[in-house]
């Protein structure tokens, strides 16, 4: 059954900062059918091809031409070799559904990763990470189809090229695939790691050292994740907003010569990572507004668009980071990197 073609769509209510823009033209795909015939549509009629999922690591930043794919397949499939279980998750499926549902069927790495917002076939695009755990600790492949050609492909975790919040989907495969699920292989022994401070000390302040479950584990991470991240439900954004940035140990120590208390976290190859937080909480930017759009007040990586004041825009959105961006160059010589893919406006993604 082909999917229904609508017309100047409103993405609005598609997307966690609640951005205004238009899709030209909008479909939602329930299945790899949907997805094929959408694009043999969009082949017919000579149209670009925008794939959507979860909405919550993405800028609007306008309109976007073309047609607009949402991804909505649902579903997932396992298979046991031992202690461990190699789970495949629909791209539709909910990020977090899927650590709450693997939990509750015993298999267990995916805690960490609890609370992250979007859906599955966002997070090798990112590579979502949180609290010591990377998403390509636990990957195993995924499938995509290519978008010029209809064709199905697989990719294993080499070929994805993953590294910090970052694959080869953000860069030579940009904007070629649409990912339509994700193999991750779990284990049945309920080992756990909180290797992370704050993951550390959560643990500690809970006495839960002698007595730590992953099902714990993901429970506190949730807890940490509330108190540190607005709820995009309550106070629109799209998570952390700048990637932390990773420097030379030379370069840390020059700079804690004029900012001695500075945070750095070493890291392998002799660099180190700076808590972008930090930065931009040092430049003064904690709380402040631009109209509707802001930084949060208690946490600066955060740009939030305001309900009680509508009307920002994605093109301002990015205008108040390059403005944080700015700032933090010209004090510290770091540049920060923007997280979330940037669509429409005559920007890439």
């Amino acid at each position: 059954m082909s999917p229904a073609i609508q017309q100047h769509v409103s993405l609005q209510p598609l997307n966690s900062l609640a951005l205004p823009a238009y899709a030209e033209h909008f479909c939602s795909v329930a299945d790899q059918d949907q997805l094929l015939a959408a694009l043999d549509y969009a082949r017919e009629h000579q149209l670009q091809v925008t794939p959507l999922g979860g909405g919550s690591n993405l800028v609007l930043a306008g309109d976007i031409p073309g047609l607009v794919i949402a991804l909505n397949n649902k579903g997932f499939s396992y298979s046991h070799n031992g202690d461990s279980v190699e789970v495949t998750f629909a791209a539709g499926e909910n990020w977090h559904q899927g650590v709450l549902s693997t939990l509750q069927r015993g298999w267990f790495g995916m805690e960490n990763l609890s609370l992250i917002p979007g859906n599955m076939g966002a997070a090798p695009i990112q590579n979502i990470g949180a609290y010591g755990i990377e998403l390509s600790d636990l990957f195993v492949s995924l499938r995509a189809v290519e978008i010029a050609t209809a064709k199905l492909c697989e990719f294993n975790k080499a070929d994805c090229q993953f590294g910090y919040r970052d694959s080869l989907f953000k860069n030579a495969a940009r904007d070629r695939y649409i990912i339509v699920d994700i193999t991750l292989r779990l284990s049945t022994l309920a080992a756990v790691n909180t290797s992370y401070p704050a993951l550390k000390a959560a643990v500690a302040e809970a006495g839960l050292e002698n007595n730590l479950t992953p099902q714990a584990v993901s429970e506190l991470v949730c807890q940490i994740r509330q108190q540190k991240l607005p709820d995009p439900a309550m106070i629109p954004n799209a998570g952390s907003f700048f990637k932390n940035p990773v420097i030379a140990d030379s370069a840390v120590a020059e700079l804690r010569r004029h900012s001695p208390e500075m945070p750095a976290y070493s890291l392998s190859g002799q660099q180190s990572k700076i808590p972008a937080a930090w930065l931009i909480d040092q430049c003064g930017f904690k709380g402040i507004r631009r109209g509707s759009l802001g930084v949060h007040q208690h946490q600066p990586l955060v740009l939030v668009n305001h309900r009680d004041k509508p009307g920002g825009t994605g093109e301002q959105l990015l205008a108040l980071a390059a403005e944080i961006g700015d700032a933090v160059w010209q004090r510290f010589a770091i540049h920060l990197e923007i997280e979330p893919r940037i669509y429409g406006s005559g920007r890439g993604c």
